[in-house]
């Protein structure tokens, strides 16, 4: 029987779908294993080579679980709202959801082609009314709940509005706004409906507030840190602003400590969850108060804008705040930097300073916070003209801008000290600022009023040596003493921003009333998105569900006009898996139960502080409302390395490059001048490029030719260096596809796409084969003879091998094993039943379509799937013969391989007789044959 990959995975797809080889069912007699990956956006470009890495190396996985006797959920859906779409709609007037329905078939065909084990009945969308109506829920949960730090949990609202009006809030410890006013119950009582519901808006868990955002005016939405690049936008390259904003927030900033915490209940990687400590960035320090030099309040209410002065209180006109985890270096400090949008630096510019000002804050708004925070020895500012006290010293401190601070990070001011910083220094030399010592302003500094806390500390503790921590101590209680600061436990990590000026996109499911947010009815739930006449913003600025017709609630008030930002739908969606066709609740306690959480996640780093910071805040909070076990939903992350492309250029004579389509060269990166020409007919990036700034060249034939330039860089179809999976799947076969991206290095590295050695995989899946059938006749060659010991050895040797290495997600070595243990079984001559059937079965998780076909040429009539893992007998590893060496009068002279049951007689007679032993004791008498059993053999003559 010839072998035909083509025929075998038609035949397999058709079956596995008729039988429902993949459907998974709650069973109690089996242990649960949940594997997940994370969920692609279904693009109109399909899948490259590199998207399936994750997906080819969990399915092997939960492959080898189902064999081991797992009952394994193994899914798969779409993130499938997003800005790609919406774009698309906008340029061809093509409503997302036909695109998107488009591109997610494209999707569907490409994996099926690779042979997952999904179980596709159970597939999500985020984009589905029947699933985004659960993420709406969840978001009435998070704004009918704040977060008690006295419980250490979320608590219903109501919880919150009962001790306002029996105590007021003096008592109440919860996470809220930082400007709250601690409020008498008398005085939450006398308000009116509206006062109060504003008033809870500062401890809800979602509410809305002005924050600075990235803001694209061409794309009309506001863009994350990570699609901002250089101050242009990374899809479309538009320019990109710091703008004051009023968005959605999530209150994830109550949650950081049990978020740092629960890192160390999980199994992912150090680097992994260095990067979410440091974002979290937690630190114990001082909160320091710098009053101005002059305030003047009665000149603050005309020179400030309206969205600038409602960030400001009284309290906040007429100091700055600063956060410091080393106060100890106060007395150093010999200017003040304010981020460029902090609100006092309007009230802080004098008139002469005012152009400066502006346009330094114009610059600073088309710089992304990744850019400022990047570009350490880049020194620019601007002078307010202002001045601050140091509140010990009251010296007087020149107030700047620079945007090396941030307004979203602390308090969005710092109190520069050069002498102790590397970037304060470097601003200091140029401004031209003065660098003070740090002891030697201490030891200079007089506090008449409290001399024995502070001021005998200062005078003699510095000189003598002592520790930071407790200059800290002693400055932070005089602080506190003069209501000059107080402790303070920072978090780097900022409120989320929830909304986005879109279209595609979940409703956010709220109406607004009297100036005040409301919820809609649970039962009225899914609010769904609405027809637009465009995926525009409105003439006014307003974001595109605003051109919805007869879009009111109760036919009066408008609902929120942003979308829910691409996050939400991936912060849950695993537990939908879980249940995806319940129309009454997210998913049933029963099935939640029972699988719990993810035992397995696999997705790439690049979500390391977006993805899977929020999920695992949303499932914190689920946990809190009893709805789900587990605080942590990913028990085990993997985290699969990029398959790079290569990308190719031309080098021009001009010194220009172009990048060329990797189809059009060779496999030699070869340009042929007949294609080139095609190239620029097809291809009008190339029109107008002249053929003699070509370096050609000629081979034997006369042909013209260029020898292209070759980076590695990712695969992208802006890069031209995109490989199809289809193309690959259709030539060698999906078995040998996933096989080979398996072998190209291990999960966890990048590496690059080449086909230099797939035709190496592609062999062995034919000695595979041969295994079964004779080459030239096509003939079964099986037997059902008994296994040899050799053939045992070979067999389990590779079932050991590949058993540590799957667990260990050392796939690419797995390969090696496969091949080591076909070549053994080839030398062999072995063709048996007893031998065959158990490698098929251990081959099956890397080679489903192969292994489907030859265990039913074995005469089985089930699944292999449905088979029983090889168990690993060590005994077969063990040999029944030992090797001695000779050694002839005190040197090796040779060896001798005999069975470990060989008779002590037998084998002095067998000694005696070698050739070595009589070529080297010729002429004498042999003295001594001492025999050591199992390990050498010594001759005296």
């Amino acid at each position: 029987m010839e072998f035909s990959h083509a025929n075998i995975e038609t035949k397999w797809k058709k079956i596995w779908a008729e039988r429902g080889t993949y459907n998974v069912e709650i069973d109690h007699t089996k242990p649960k294993y949940y594997i997940l990956n994370m969920f692609p956006y279904p693009s109109g470009s399909g899948l490259h080579v590199g998207h399936p890495l994750g997906y080819i190396a969990s399915d092997i996985f939960a492959r080898f679980k189902r064999l081991k006797g797992f009952n394994v959920l193994n899914p798969m859906g779409y993130d499938s709202f997003g800005l790609p779409a919406e774009q698309y709609a906008i340029n061809t007037g093509i409503h997302p959801e036909i695109s998107t329905e488009k591109n997610i078939a494209r999707y569907r065909e490409q994996l099926d082609n690779i042979g997952f084990s999904f179980d596709w009945r159970r597939e999500v969308r985020t984009s589905n009314p029947d699933f985004y109506k659960w993420t709406q829920w969840i978001f009435m949960q998070l704004f009918n709940s704040y977060y008690n730090f006295a419980d250490n949990k979320a608590l219903p609202i109501e919880h919150l509005e009962k001790i306002l009006s029996t105590e007021g809030n003096a008592n109440v410890n919860a996470s809220c706004d930082d400007d709250t006013p601690k409020i008498s119950a008398a005085a939450w009582n006398s308000m009116d409906e509206t006062a109060q519901l504003l008033f809870l808006l500062k401890y809800r868990l979602t509410f809305p507030e002005e924050s600075y955002v990235n803001w694209c005016a061409k794309l009309g939405t506001v863009l994350s840190n990570d699609e901002v690049k250089d101050g242009v936008s990374e899809r479309g390259g538009f320019p990109v602003e710091k703008k004051l904003m009023k968005q959605w927030s999530m209150r994830i900033t109550a949650y950081a400590d049990r978020l740092i915490s629960g890192l160390d209940n999980i199994d992912w990687s150090i680097s992994l969850k260095e990067q979410q400590r440091n974002w979290i960035g937690k630190s114990q320090g001082a909160q320091v108060y710098f009053p101005l030099e002059s305030f003047e309040p009665s000149a603050i209410s005309n020179e400030l804008t309206n969205e600038k002065s409602s960030q400001l209180t009284t309290h906040s006109l007429n100091l700055i705040e600063v956060f410091t985890t080393r106060v100890d270096t106060i007395f150093g400090v010999t200017f003040m930097v304010l981020a460029p949008e902090h609100p006092l630096v309007e009230l802080l510019t004098t008139t002469e300073q005012k152009t400066e000002i502006e346009n330094y804050q114009n610059y600073a708004k088309s710089r992304s916070e990744v850019e400022r925070q990047a570009e350490a020895k880049r020194v620019s500012g601007a002078f307010t003209g202002s001045y601050c006290l140091n509140p010990i010293s009251k010296e007087k401190i020149p107030i700047y801008i620079a945007d090396y601070v941030l307004a979203g990070y602390g308090t969005g001011a710092v109190m520069a000290v050069p002498s102790g910083d590397q970037r304060d220094w470097n601003f200091a030399k140029h401004f031209n600022l003065p660098i003070v010592n740090v002891t030697d302003a201490q030891q200079n500094v007089e506090i008449a009023a409290d001399k024995t806390k502070i001021g005998k500390y200062i005078n003699s503790g510095f000189a003598n040596g002592l520790e930071y921590e407790a200059a800290n101590e002693a400055i932070i209680n005089y602080l506190e003493a003069h209501n000059l600061g107080k402790l303070k436990t920072q978090f780097r990590l900022r409120n989320a921003v929830f909304s986005r000026q879109r279209y595609w996109g979940e409703p956010l499911p709220v109406y607004w009333k009297n100036g005040v947010p409301h919820l809609i009815e649970e039962s009225e739930l899914p609010l769904i998105l609405p027809a637009v006449d465009k995926y525009l913003p409105t003439e006014s600025g307003e974001p595109p569900l605003a051109r919805a017709e007869n879009w009111k609630y109760q036919n009066k008030y408008d609902y929120e006009h942003s979308t829910m930002p691409g996050w939400a739908g991936s912060s849950w969606y695993w537990y939908r898996y879980m249940d995806s066709k319940n129309d009454k609740e997210f998913a049933a306690k029963d099935k939640i139960d029972y699988w719990q959480n993810l035992d397995l996640y696999v997705g790439g780093t690049e979500h390391a502080v977006g993805h899977l910071l929020y999920s695992r805040f949303w499932n914190h909070f689920l946990f809190d409302l009893g709805l789900v076990p587990q605080k942590e939903y990913a028990q085990k992350l993997v985290n699969q390395g990029m398959i790079q492309g290569r990308s190719l250029f031309l080098d021009l004579k001009s010194g220009r490059e172009l990048r060329v389509p990797i189809e059009f060269a060779d496999d030699s990166d070869r340009l042929f001048l007949t294609q080139y020409e095609k190239v620029i007919l097809v291809d009008n990036r190339f029109e107008g490029i002249n053929l003699n700034d070509i370096d050609w060249k000629e081979d034997k034939a006369g042909e013209k030719f260029v020898v292209l330039r070759h980076e590695v860089e990712k695969m992208s179809k802006s890069k031209y260096n995109v490989v199809n999976p289809d193309d690959v799947v259709e030539k060698y076969g999906a078995d040998c596809f996933r096989m080979y991206e398996m072998f190209l290095g291990p999960i966890e590295q990048s590496k690059p796409w080449s086909t230099t050695g797939i035709s190496g995989v592609q062999g062995f899946i034919r000695k595979v084969w041969s295994l079964f059938y004779d080459a030239t006749t096509g003939k079964s060659l099986l037997i059902d003879d008994g296994a040899t010991s050799e053939e045992l050895k070979t067999l389990h040797t590779c079932i050991k091998k590949v058993t540590e290495d799957i667990e260990s997600f050392g796939f690419n070595t797995c390969i090696s094993s496969f091949m080591v243990c076909v070549n053994g079984l080839k030398d062999l001559k072995c063709h048996k039943r007893a031998i065959l059937e158990p490698f098929i079965i251990t081959l099956a998780p890397f080679a489903p379509f192969l292994c489907e076909e030859l265990f039913e040429v074995l005469g089985n009539t089930k699944s292999v799937f449905d088979a029983k893992f090889p168990v690993f007998n060590p005994g077969y590893l063990e040999s029944n013969t030992v090797l001695y060496p000779i050694s002839i009068n005190g040197k090796k002279r040779g060896e001798l391989t005999v069975s470990k049951s060989l008779p002590q007689p037998e084998l002095d007679k067998m000694v005696r007789d070698l050739e070595v032993v009589k070529k080297w004791t010729e002429g004498t008498v042999i003295k001594k044959l001492i025999i050591v059993p199992g390990r050498m053999i010594n001759i005296v003559s």
